[in-house]
């Protein structure tokens, strides 16, 4: 199970641990990075796994709904702790609700599970992804238009992967091999910028970060646990949803933060401080999937 553990965990944080000393002595242009992976290969590795005929896309519609209910249960169930600590609500509950589902969760699940687990991870992103630019923006700022959603690269590539699949419209096997291959670059160059935004760790507001690294992860597993016992979840999909529940805060509330000047210092230490103590998180819930076998 040990060995389970490390060839998992291992690969993600040595991938990221070059970003860090990558960005330690150079300054990569990581905003332009993010925005290449976010607008093409991303999109590309999203429409190439919802084309997919072998994907029964159908199956998974109780797992987009588990995890609906993780990222907004997760705000509602906070929403107390929040007022009893008097924070800035638009401050600590987005990082508390979307979590790190593209730069951690899609590798974590490939590393941990194999192929097999890539829909699901995909489901699992595009649900925190459409949420947060949904919900989440409205959050910082009530006046965002609900269309904009529409103009996003990753959900243009949704939308047409799943009419894709539902219709039964045949890919060339070459075509969905290219896409594969360039959205296949989306993984490492994830897990790559998250180490070089590793450097960016605020500790002034550690006692905050602190809060946010056990809140985000306990909120997301006791909201996942009673939708396990109600949903029939097939397969990967159970595991799928553990990971996903115990995920940290995603680096992209901080760049949303920052581009809405909500706090974003206190926004950094939260996703950066709760990204660190996933080093202590993940091993524990990957070691007892592993133990009960789900894996």
């Amino acid at each position: 199970m040990l060995s389970q553990i490390l060839s998992t965990l291992l690969p993600v944080f040595l991938i990221a641990g070059c970003g860090a000393i990558y960005g330690r002595f150079r300054t990569p242009d990581i905003q332009g990075l993010n925005t290449l992976n976010m607008e093409l290969f991303v999109p590309m590795l999203v429409f190439a796994v919802l084309a997919d005929q072998k994907a029964p896309l159908q199956d998974y519609a109780s797992l987009a709904l588990a995890a609906t209910v993780i990222v907004l249960g997760s705000g509602l169930l906070l929403w107390p702790l929040g007022r009893l600590l008097k924070l800035d609500l638009r401050t600590f509950l987005p990082p508390m609700m979307f979590n790190n589902s593209g730069n951690m969760g899609i590798p974590l699940l490939l590393l941990a599970f194999g192929e097999a687990a890539l829909p699901a991870a995909i489901v699992l992103f595009i649900v925190e992804m459409l949420l947060h630019f949904s919900i989440g923006l409205h959050m910082l700022d009530r006046t965002v238009p609900w269309w904009r959603l529409l103009r996003l690269p990753i959900v243009i590539a949704s939308i047409a992967g799943l009419a894709v699949n539902l219709g039964g419209v045949p890919l060339p096997a070459w075509l969905l091999e290219a896409l594969n291959m360039l959205g296949g670059v989306c993984i490492p160059l994830m897990l790559f910028a998250l180490g070089v935004r590793m450097l960016d760790v605020d500790f002034s507001d550690w006692k905050l970060g602190l809060v946010g690294a056990v809140a985000c992860p306990a909120s997301g597993l006791l909201l996942a646990w009673p939708l396990t016992h109600l949903l029939e979840l097939p397969g990967l999909q159970l595991p799928a949803l553990w990971v996903f529940a115990a995920l940290p805060p995603a680096v992209l509330n901080y760049i949303v933060a920052e581009q809405y000047q909500q706090e974003p210092h206190k926004v950094a230490s939260l996703v950066l401080i709760g990204n660190l103590g996933s080093l202590l998180v993940m091993p524990v819930i990957l070691g007892w999937i592993f133990a009960v076998g789900y894996g």
